[in-house]
């Protein structure tokens, strides 16, 4: 537990980059299809959806595919995803706050499902614990 507001963890910060990924996934190229299933993974680990934003990207001349970019703002703070199929590449950042409760295993229950789903031959994950600084109330 907390002994003062400095040592007082208010999120979790998750981010993973993914690499390898197949460029013809459906969610790398389909705004609606990543849609969907960021939300049902949202809802499926309990996190409250307040708004969200697709876009699908229009192909450039030097590129076949072109990706999507997404993000859910949470009560809890924010899902953003990134595609580059041209690249098989995925970037994946999600944080959660701990005002009420600790949502650490939530957010990572999402994180563990889109990796899954993307199936990247290669993946990159760093937790970062976000915290009032030591310094903050002097």
């Amino acid at each position: 537990m907390p002994r003062s507001c400095a040592d007082m963890l208010l999120g979790t910060h998750l981010t993973a980059d993914l690499t390898g990924c197949r460029a013809d996934h459906p969610w790398m190229i389909d705004a609606e299809a990543l849609r969907q299933t960021c939300a049902a993974s949202i809802a499926q680990a309990g996190l409250t959806s307040v708004g969200q934003c697709f876009h699908q990207f229009q192909p450039h001349a030097s590129h076949q595919g072109a990706g999507v970019t997404g993000v859910i703002l949470l009560a809890e703070s924010h899902l953003a995803v990134h595609t580059w199929p041209e690249h098989g590449t995925v970037t994946i950042d999600i944080y959660v706050c701990h005002l009420l409760q600790d949502n650490q295993r939530k957010a990572q229950q999402v994180l563990d499902q889109l990796i899954e789903g993307f199936a990247p031959k290669r993946a990159h994950v760093q937790l970062i614990e976000r915290r009032i600084p030591a310094d903050a109330n002097t």
